[in-house]
């Protein structure tokens, strides 16, 4: 695995080359992914236990040159904080990006305000932002509807394009695709309630008529 993120870090490296002169700048991100499943994760790692095994994989990333790493589709503190861990001594800036369920929470149960307010607590408020993925935006829009402190904290979402449940995804035989025009609305929708946010795309069941949505609503929001 660790020689696969090294290549892929090599990759990316190829592609920025190929479009920095159009595109500027591009950031080579190191994506971390949960230690389990991220819709029904089981047993999770403690802080140590996460630390350990994701040390490796961001220790390579730094050797082979990303800007930051992302830590997706966390299912818990505990991990977020041991990979932030990890991150911060090799002198990474990290993204933690939580998964929520359809009442806004984390599938361990974690309140998503608590979740970021904790790792914020164990870190030194060391990640650069928080994001929510893989969940559509009508699962968390009350949550981060209630203005508090931590809501400025997310920086970025990556929405699924199903209402479904993590659990009825988990057994649905076609991909839900759900209605990109939709999409594109509840992205514009979460502007004023995000102040902060800067990174917008697709999770489960997108393409690139949901992110072209998205984009359009919020080109059309921040005119207005």
């Amino acid at each position: 695995m660790l020689r696969l993120s090294s290549d892929a870090v090599t990759f990316a490296k190829q592609v920025r080359e190929d479009w920095q002169t159009r595109v500027s700048p591009i950031l080579v991100n190191g994506v971390i992914g949960p230690a389990g499943d991220g819709y029904a994760p089981g047993r999770v790692p403690d802080t140590a236990e996460a630390h350990r095994m994701h040390r490796p994989q961001v220790d390579t990333f730094a050797r082979s040159g990303v800007d930051m790493v992302s830590a997706i589709t966390m299912t818990n503190t505990g991990e977020a904080i041991g990979i932030a861990q990890a991150a911060i001594e090799e002198d990474l800036p990290v993204v933690i990006s939580f998964a929520v369920e359809t009442n806004g929470r984390l599938p361990t149960g974690e309140l998503l305000g608590e979740a970021v307010q904790y790792v914020d607590q164990a870190t030194g408020s060391a990640p650069l932002y928080y994001m929510v993925n893989c969940a559509p935006p009508d699962h968390f829009t009350e949550t981060v509807a209630t203005g508090k402190d931590w809501v400025s904290r997310i920086g970025g979402v990556r929405a699924n394009a199903s209402r479904l449940s993590h659990a009825e995804l988990d057994v649905a035989e076609s991909m839900d695709e759900g209605d990109p025009q939709e999409f594109g609305d509840l992205h514009a929708d979460l502007v004023g309630l995000l102040p902060n946010l800067c990174v917008v795309g697709g999770c489960c069941g997108t393409d690139h008529r949901h992110v072209g949505c998205v984009s359009r609503h919020l080109h059309v929001k921040s005119a207005a």
